[in-house]
């Protein structure tokens, strides 16, 4: 579904920057060649190895790093792109091949690349920084679903010149390439800071940018506002029209939606579905809803905690879940519904796809009684700060669904810049929150979302049975046996319920009429390098 509606943008450009501290310089820029972006959650990292990042930080890493290759993207009816995972173009690669086995990837670099410091980018400095993503523990189990896993891969072949070599050739490989966890760093740069404890200079690039890509980090207030200004001597594609975008952090969403309607903003991320439908329903702004399908808004349970190591307390609380309220209240019904499903064997071999569960509350009280919690128990319930827009309802309701079966639960709200570190360290119980797969297949999915000891295993699941249906279904090029090996996994998935997907929600971008060519990624972030507006040219 797409919905698009404008507003005349006149007036003073300048207004809620004043009011929020912009820089004199970023408010000094012709609207012609400038972008302000206004969102409820905040960068965290410069780092794009690094462990916590936030979702915003991601949009950092896009903007400011280069990678070997990028995604193609796919034009929408409305306008909007969406990145094409399956489609590559070259970055810092101006070429590359594969072997006929697909095991030796060859990657010939331009000659003209350099990091923002002016320091040339070669081949060294682009093995130093695959090692360096290999060796991290957040971008190496990423990268590692693309057989990228030692340094040894990687071998310099002249200093334009870079050798990737696989065990066996393996369909994520590119793609994996193509995510901000590849990201070139300024080798000679981060080496000065780094040390024997830290070799990677991990605790420095958290805070300092060491990238070539189209905008350098002008200005970073913590928590509050990014000024990212153009790098005029970028040469990884076509010199981007704007040449200084604002980032601002601000938490409530109708101070959100009101600067775009003034004028005083030219895109606000995550407004909550009531403000988009008012914005829609004025007629004015431009508002496009994309639909996503690997995108899911879910609820997690730690499995190796007390008392969710249980997996009929996890049972119970999806039988208590008020689903039909939560998708309603919090999303107003945008998205579609992954609850209420048929049960028993799959019908595809998709996901996610719906689930099992409806809201059966005796159900829930007689799994709570077999599990010798028959009074109920109590718990906390957590959400991120930055993602209240939608967390915060659905947690009140959740709070008071779950009391009906004796579950007594503290809701947790939790700063935005923490949220990442307390998932990876599985510091929370229960919580909700959304996430994303990069790659929209099944099995990509599971081994993301099921497994690993990582921040994505929301979970902290780990079953046998389903790391070895994964692995065959990695490699399974028979679409028939792939399919079963992805409907047993389902089942898994249904019964131990280490995370209860809600809903599949849309991506929903409110933005100025004149700006144009926004790209759609996971992340929900704003690739600067390809806006536009109206019909300038880009210099």
């Amino acid at each position: 579904m797409q919905r698009r509606s404008f507003l005349h943008t006149g007036g003073s450009a300048g207004l809620l920057l004043t009011s929020l501290g912009a820089s004199p310089l970023a408010l000094a820029q012709s609207r012609t060649d400038s972008v302000r972006v206004l969102a409820e959650g905040t960068p965290n990292s410069r780092d794009p190895h690094g462990e916590g990042v936030s979702r915003e930080s991601l949009g950092t890493f896009t903007n400011v790093y280069d990678r070997l290759i990028q995604f193609e993207r796919t034009r929408l009816p409305s306008g909007v792109y969406r990145y094409d995972h399956t489609r590559f173009r070259g970055e810092l690669a101006e070429s590359w091949d594969s072997s006929a086995d697909g095991r030796v990837l060859t990657f010939k670099l331009r000659r003209d690349a350099q990091f923002h410091d002016g320091t040339p980018v070669t081949a060294e400095a682009v093995k130093w920084s695959l090692d360096r993503a290999v060796s991290l523990p957040a971008s190496k189990r990423q990268l590692a679903t693309g057989s990228l896993t030692q340094p040894s891969q990687f071998t310099v072949l002249d200093p334009h010149t870079l050798r990737i070599t696989l065990e066996r050739a393996d369909r994520y490989t590119l793609p994996n390439l193509a995510l901000t966890f590849a990201s070139v760093l300024n080798a000679e740069l981060v080496r000065k800071h780094a040390t024997a404890a830290d070799p990677w200079g991990t605790e420095w690039v958290k805070n300092n940018a060491a990238g070539g890509g189209a905008y350098q980090i002008e200005s970073w207030t913590p928590g509050q506002q990014i000024v990212y200004a153009r790098f005029d001597k970028w040469k990884s594609g076509a010199l981007p029209q704007i040449r200084r975008a604002v980032f601002q952090v601000v938490p409530a969403a109708a101070t959100r939606s009101a600067a775009l309607q003034r004028g005083d903003a030219d895109i606000a991320l995550q407004l909550p579905p009531r403000e988009i439908d008012t914005l829609v329903e004025q007629g004015k702004v431009f508002a496009t809803l994309i639909p996503v399908t690997n995108t899911f808004r879910f609820v997690a349970f730690n499995t190796r905690a007390k008392p969710f190591d249980d997996v009929r307390v996890r049972q119970a609380v999806a039988y208590a879940l008020p689903y039909t309220n939560l998708f309603r209240g919090a999303s107003l019904g945008h998205g579609a519904a992954l609850f209420g499903g048929p049960g028993g064997e799959p019908r595809q071999a998709h996901f996610p796809q719906p689930y099992p569960y409806d809201t059966q509350l005796q159900k829930a009280r007689q799994l709570l009684a077999e599990a010798g919690l028959a009074q109920g128990f109590k718990t906390s319930f957590s959400y991120s700060v930055g993602d209240a827009t939608i967390s915060e309802p659905a947690a009140l309701l959740i709070q008071e669904a779950l009391a009906k079966v004796g579950i007594e639960i503290s809701i947790e709200k939790v700063p935005a810049a923490q949220w990442g570190t307390l998932q990876t360290e599985k510091k929370l119980p229960f919580f909700i929150d959304t996430s994303s797969a990069w790659f929209n297949e099944p099995d990509y999915f599971f081994r993301i979302f099921f497994q690993g000891d990582w921040r994505w295993n929301f979970g902290s699941f780990d079953n046998a049975e389903l790391a070895r249906l994964l692995e065959q279904a990695r490699w399974e090029t028979s679409k028939p046996k792939y399919d079963a090996l992805i409907k047993r996994a389902i089942q898994i998935a249904w019964r131990e319920l280490p995370i209860l997907p809600l809903w599949l929600p849309t991506f929903e971008l409110a933005s100025a009429p004149d700006l144009k060519d926004f790209t759609y990624y996971i992340h929900g972030q704003v690739d600067f390098r390809t806006l536009v507006r109206g019909n300038a040219g880009k210099t």
